[in-house]
């Protein structure tokens, strides 16, 4: 009997790349985006492909009720799921006096809630059925301050945080959490969280969407606990353990501006 995986913020970037993984390996998918004709396209490719059955359901996780929506469309279609992953997010370049308060409203609406919210509604079946997999997307940025995106680095930081701390809670239940933190990556996000002015575009190396997707799914698969995709990554983010944090948060503020 094939398995079911439900992805957020599947219409691009790292949710439509991992999408591909889990249907090539045989899972049967339930799409959640905002985009109803990219999620469409994406559910005919991936069917004529490899064969999976493929659900689409449209949805802004940033309204309220959201995340009950999506669980109530997967129980009242008789899905169950057996992995979740919460990859929707996005963020926002600006200094914090200057931003647009809706818009990180639904920042953390998307960010935090409904990442928690999908977790906590998925999470009792999963371990009424003895197994499950939890991928929620983190980033590097969850490892330190973030000045001139400080409300998205702090969202990453929770989502980090929530992870890790779900994960010792669910020991012994069959049910794995991973936190998956790679960092700046080629996707819309640059884009979406407008960027452009950001020093982070020419000041890192972005990895492709494809490399981190097949490293986040090898971990997802193998139960690790914190993901940080890139050699990098890895050593800035074990810096910042040793790195006093007023310099940390000035080195950030200069990459950033």
């Amino acid at each position: 009997m094939s398995k079911t995986v439900l992805i957020t913020g599947a219409s691009g970037g790292l949710g439509r790349e991992l999408a591909g993984l889990f249907a090539r390996d045989g899972y049967n998918l339930v799409l959640v985006a905002r985009s109803d004709n990219r999620l469409y396209a994406l559910k005919d490719k991936l069917e004529s492909e490899y064969g999976v059955k493929v659900s689409v359901f449209p949805k802004d996780l940033s309204e309220k009720y959201a995340a009950r929506d999506v669980f109530d469309y997967s129980q009242s279609n008789h899905i169950s799921v057996d992995i979740l992953v919460n990859n929707a997010g996005f963020g926002d370049f600006s200094a914090f006096a200057d931003a647009d308060i809706k818009k990180l409203h639904n920042l953390i609406e998307v960010n935090i809630n409904a990442l928690m919210e999908l977790t906590h509604f998925y999470l009792k079946p999963m371990i009424e059925s003895g197994g499950g997999k939890i991928m929620n997307l983190a980033s590097t940025a969850a490892f330190q301050p973030g000045p001139m995106m400080s409300v998205y680095y702090a969202s990453k930081a929770f989502v980090l945080h929530f992870s890790e701390g779900l994960s010792m809670e669910l020991r012994n239940t069959g049910v794995s959490v991973t936190a998956f933190c790679p960092g700046p990556t080629k996707t819309n996000f640059s884009k979406n969280a407008e960027l452009d002015g950001s020093g982070l575009l020419k000041n890192l190396n972005w990895s492709s969407c494809d490399s981190a997707a097949k490293y986040g799914y090898k971990k997802l698969m193998r139960g690790k606990v914190v993901a940080i995709h890139g050699l990098r990554n890895k050593i800035m983010a074990a810096a910042t353990k040793i790195v006093p944090r007023a310099l940390t948060r000035k080195i950030v503020y200069r990459i950033q501006r």
